[in-house]
C-alpha cells in the first residue's frame, strides 16, 4: 500500500539537439526529443518520460531506472570498500561504514544523524544520482531521498534512504512508535524499498527492536515484482526530523549465496 498524493518526484530528461535541416516525426501527442545523425542528417525520434500522477509509480520509475537499469558511472565502481574502510572490529570478513558530513548533503545540512553499517570490502560505492540525493531540496526536503548506496554484483545491493518526518506524522520529533505500527510504517515507504509498489502480502516478517534509546522496525519482504530484486531486507527508525531506512536488495540468483551476509548487513545497521 502506497501513499496516493499527486507529489512528483521527477526523473532526469536529457535536451534534445534541433538543426534547422531537420525535421521531425511524432508517434502521438507526446513530444519526442530530436536527435540527428551527423553523417547521415537523419532523424531519430526519442519519446520523453511521461510524468505519472501516482507518488508511488513516480518514484518507482525514478528509483527503479536508476537502481536496476540505468549504467552508472565507471568511476563510482573503480575502488573496493576495503580499500579505504577500516575492518569491522566484531565482524570478521566485513569493513565498517560510519557516514559523515562528508558524505551526503542532508547529513552536512543536520537533517540526518550519522548512520553506521557492515559490509563485505569487495563491495562498491555507487554514486547516487543528484535528482535523488536529496541536494537540490536540503534542508527543507518534502519528499525521501537517498543517502548512499553500495553493491557486488554478484551479492545484491544495499541503500540508505532518509524521510522526512513530516510525511509521515505531524508531531515534531516523533519516535517510530509514534509513527505506527511496522506495517503502517513500511506502506508509506514500501516503494523506496522495492522501487515500485508493496502488497500487504508481501511482507513475510517484522520484528521489533531496541538499540539504546531508539526503536528499530526490521522487515523481510518477499517482493517478486520489485524492481530492487524479488528479496527486500529493510531496518528503520526515526530520529530528530528524519525516519531512516536501510535496505538490503538481490535477485533469487544473488540471495542464494548472499542471504546470510545481507541480513549480518541489515543487523549492523544503526544511528
Amino acid at each position: 500500500m502506497a501513499s496516493s498524493s499527486s507529489s512528483v518526484f521527477s526523473p532526469l530528461l536529457r535536451p534534445s539537439l534541433r538543426l534547422p535541416v531537420a525535421s521531425v516525426t511524432t508517434r502521438s501527442s507526446v513530444p519526442h526529443a530530436v536527435s540527428v545523425d551527423s553523417a547521415a542528417a537523419a532523424t531519430q525520434p526519442a519519446p520523453l518520460a511521461v510524468v505519472s500522477h501516482r507518488r508511488e509509480l513516480v518514484v518507482g520509475t525514478a528509483l527503479g531506472a536508476l537502481l536496476s537499469a540505468t549504467p552508472l558511472p565507471v568511476g563510482a565502481r573503480e575502488v573496493e570498500a576495503g580499500k579505504y574502510l577500516p575492518p569491522a572490529p566484531s565482524s570478521p570478513g566485513f569493513v565498517f561504514f560510519k557516514a559523515s558530513t562528508k558524505d551526503t548533503p542532508a547529513l552536512r545540512a543536520g537533517n540526518v544523524e550519522p548512520y553506521e553499517f557492515i559490509l563485505p570490502p569487495t563491495w562498491k560505492q555507487l554514486r547516487v544520482a543528484n535528482i535523488l540525493s536529496g541536494n537540490y531540496c536540503q534542508p527543507k526536503c518534502a519528499e525521501p531521498w537517498v543517502e548512499v548506496k553500495f553493491e557486488d554484483e554478484r551479492q545484491g545491493k544495499v541503500q540508505v534512504v532518509a524521510s522526512p518526518l513530516i510525511r509521515l506524522t505531524n508531531r515534531p520529533n516523533a519516535t517510530i512508535e509514534d509513527i505506527g505500527s511496522p506495517e503502517k510504517l513500511i506502506a508509506s515507504l514500501g516503494p523506496f524499498v522495492t522501487g515500485n509498489t508493496l502488497e500487504p502480502e508481501e511482507i513475510i516478517e517484522t520484528s521489533v527492536e531496541k538499540i539504546g534509546d531508539l526503536t528499530y522496525y526490521s522487515y523481510v519482504l518477499e517482493t517478486p515484482l520489485a524492481l530492487t530484486g524479488s528479496h527486500n531486507l529493510a531496518k528503520a527508525t526515526a530520529k530528530g526530523s528524519t525516519v531512516v531506512l536501510f535496505v538490503a536488495s538481490a535477485s533469487d540468483k544473488q540471495w542464494q549465496s548472499s542471504e546470510k551476509i545481507l541480513k549480518a548487513m541489515v543487523d549492523s545497521f544503526q544511528i
